[in-house]
């Protein structure tokens, strides 16, 4: 979530420092206050900003889609040395046999 630093003294400060009364500075430093939330929590459910992923969120994608690549190329890596040993031992199996008929 995203925080809003807003210098609420400094703002009554100089508005009475170009002659607005305690109150009417106060006033308007709360109306002022209130609009730029309302402004942010409407840019926050306009664009959908809750929803953005932030660098951390994709970094963390990142490094698990390459430990699941990882995961796939050894279990990928397995199944062709299996099947070439399968290969491998059939065509053996063929040789011998061919070769017991001759």
């Amino acid at each position: 979530m995203v925080t809003l630093t807003f210098d609420t003294h400094e703002f009554v400060k100089k508005l009475k420092g170009v002659g607005f009364s305690e109150e009417q500075a106060e006033i308007l430093t709360e109306l002022q206050k209130t609009t730029v939330l309302n402004t942010l929590e409407q840019a926050r459910h306009d664009y959908e900003l809750d929803d953005l992923a932030t660098k951390r969120d994709l970094r963390e994608m990142e490094l698990r889609l390459e430990l699941k690549i990882a995961e796939n190329k050894s279990e990928l890596i397995r199944w062709v040395v299996g099947v070439g040993l399968l290969q491998i031992t059939i065509i053996a199996g063929l040789i011998f046999r061919l070769a017991g008929k001759i």
